[in-house]
């Protein structure tokens, strides 16, 4: 059994497994793709709609919330496919808890840009 990183070391190889993750959700999950494309939109647009450091903040913060619950959605998904890609009662229920988690998320998302508009 490989030894466990210390240090510095570990902190760069939990970074490029990181990315990797990133990269692989982004491959496989059509979903995370167009919110990362909905990324490319927010994120500049948070700076011209926040009046103040607290705003842009919380507008950043609701467009990066949605992509953390996608791929964490996504880590869901793949486990329950390891598991068997037979259709169950229990894996049906966990991949829609999964999908509620995103839908929160992006609804959280859209009332915060619209508060954050209309105050």
């Amino acid at each position: 059994m490989r030894q466990k990183a210390k240090g510095f070391k570990h902190f760069k190889e939990a970074f490029f497994y990181s990315l990797n993750g990133v990269k692989a959700c982004f491959k496989n999950e059509a979903g995370f793709r167009h919110e990362c494309g909905a990324c490319l939109l927010l994120v500049p647009l948070s700076f011209f709609v926040g009046e103040n450091g607290a705003e842009i903040a919380i507008l950043l913060f609701s467009v990066f919330f949605v992509l953390i619950i996608e791929i964490l959605n996504s880590a869901v998904e793949a486990a329950i496919d390891r598991i068997s890609l037979e259709h169950h009662k229990l894996s049906g229920l966990a991949k829609d808890l999964g999908s509620a988690a995103v839908f929160m998320a992006m609804l959280l998302c859209l009332l915060t840009w619209i508060v954050v508009f209309l105050f």
